[in-house]
């Protein structure tokens, strides 16, 4: 049986495997599915129905699950969904999706969330990915792999940041960032490539390189988008840290931070 403290309040309806435990106080609603491995806190609440995968760990006064922060929101069964080996640090908050949405948030596997993030609904949180204290996500955004924010940044609904990309403490990202880029300020405004998060990840110095001249094509050479894609394309063919790039400029909706 699972280590339920006697003070916890578990709904017959969730579905928790032996080995988790569920410190006091904590309130743990329907439709909650907590995988092998995990633990959650003390004063944690988990309302479904939310999904959570094997070896999470969720701290004290953590909101996990609960309904969107979002006033068209009319009670619609909408859905959370987390896989593995997660740290959720003090007073997280992640929101279920709407139906206006994808119907669900998702987060992905090896992220940490320290204390006090909010990630809303119809969110897409990749894996790796490490937020800030007060690091704040609007509804919609799409986090991809192995992206930083910093403590008290902030992210406009709808927005997308790439792969490897960095956003430094109290920036406020109104526009899509690209991958490995870092970016500073308020609004956001690309600051450089992020060289020394791609070296700790294991790129080489050639393709750290490689990536800050297609950093300068995209934003040092005075071309216009159409040709700075098709300069990155033809570079893609031998680069294929560069394919990250490019597969990532179709995907953009609210424009690339300039």
């Amino acid at each position: 049986m699972a280590n339920i403290h006697p003070t916890a309040i578990v709904d017959p309806s969730a579905e928790l495997a032996a080995d988790v435990s569920v410190g006091p106080y904590a309130v743990i609603g329907a439709e909650v599915v907590i995988g092998a491995g995990s633990r959650i806190g003390p004063h944690v609440v988990l309302q479904g129905p939310t999904r959570m995968g094997r070896d999470n760990q969720v701290f004290q006064f953590a909101s996990i699950g609960e309904v969107p922060q979002d006033k068209k929101f009319s009670g619609e069964r909408t859905f959370l969904e987390i896989g593995d080996r997660n740290l959720f640090r003090e007073c997280c908050t992640i929101n279920r999706g709407t139906v206006a949405g994808a119907n669900v948030t998702r987060i992905g596997h090896d992220n940490l969330f320290m204390a006090y993030t909010h990630v809303a609904h119809d969110c897409i949180v990749g894996n790796h990915c490490v937020f800030a204290n007060y690091a704040t996500l609007g509804g919609h955004v799409e986090v991809d792999d192995h992206v930083i924010l910093g403590g008290y940044a902030g992210v406009h609904q709808f927005c997308k940041l790439g792969a490897h990309a960095f956003l430094a403490n109290n920036a406020a990202a109104t526009r899509d960032v690209p991958p490995y880029v870092m970016a500073a300020g308020a609004p956001a405004e690309p600051k450089g490539v992020n060289a020394e998060g791609l070296k700790r990840r294991g790129f080489s110095a050639v393709q750290i390189a490689n990536i800050k001249s297609a950093y300068k094509v995209l934003y040092r050479a005075g071309l216009k988008l159409g040709e700075a894609t098709a300069e990155l394309e033809r570079r893609a063919v031998g680069q294929p840290e560069i394919a990250l790039l490019v597969a990532f400029l179709p995907r953009v909706t609210r424009s690339l931070i300039r």
